[in-house]
């Protein structure tokens, strides 16, 4: 994934990039990792119990971090990660979901069970990667995914093209587009 997709979400107040949990549960993962090396490493005790506590403080604070982004975090990416989920229940968590969880509004932008009206609302996310993951989504209807083909964002209308729920005209006309680019391109 590039940076630039990780840092979309810009803070008003004094210009700095926001905090999104896409970024703090990637901190948080390698955390987790160094502490895995740690507790497998050979130091002294000492050493390694003041690295633990200074590693368990760092993710214990991406915890909290995680938590003020959205209220037991952890326990709703859980929901979201259960092959059980109900359309109903995504379409809620999604709803709640502060526009700076990434993590989470990415993860129901994949999830199978996800539907058109959920789809629909995360079609207006300022994420491209949950935008992407709409225009490819199955689940996705076709005022959606026309309204996806227009982004001026990103080049979404590709992804759209390939998607079997959009209407047959706009897939011709996105797919000549793709050809005359094909053409161009053989041409230079």
């Amino acid at each position: 994934m590039r940076r630039s997709d990780l840092v979309q979400c810009k803070e008003r107040e004094n210009g700095r990039t926001g905090r999104t949990s896409q970024i703090v549960v990637g901190e948080r993962q390698h955390l987790l990792r160094v502490l895995d090396s740690l507790e497998g490493s050979n130091l002294p005790i000492a050493r390694m119990q003041q690295e633990r506590r200074s590693l368990e403080e760092l993710i214990h604070a991406r915890t909290r971090e995680l938590n003020h982004i959205n209220t037991a975090w952890d326990e709703k990416i859980g929901l979201v990660l259960s092959a059980e989920a109900k359309p109903e229940m995504l379409e809620k968590l999604c709803k709640q979901a502060p526009d700076e969880d990434f993590y989470l509004l990415r993860l129901v932008s994949e999830h199978p069970r996800t539907n058109a009206k959920t789809l629909s609302r995360l079609a207006r996310h300022p994420y491209g990667a949950i935008r992407e993951n709409v225009a490819r989504h199955p689940n996705a209807d076709a005022t959606t995914l026309t309204y996806l083909s227009k982004d001026k964002t990103q080049p979404l209308w590709y992804l759209v093209a390939f998607n079997p729920n959009t209407p047959s005209p706009l897939q011709r006309k996105l797919r000549d587009r793709l050809k005359r680019l094909g053409d161009d391109h053989a041409a230079s």
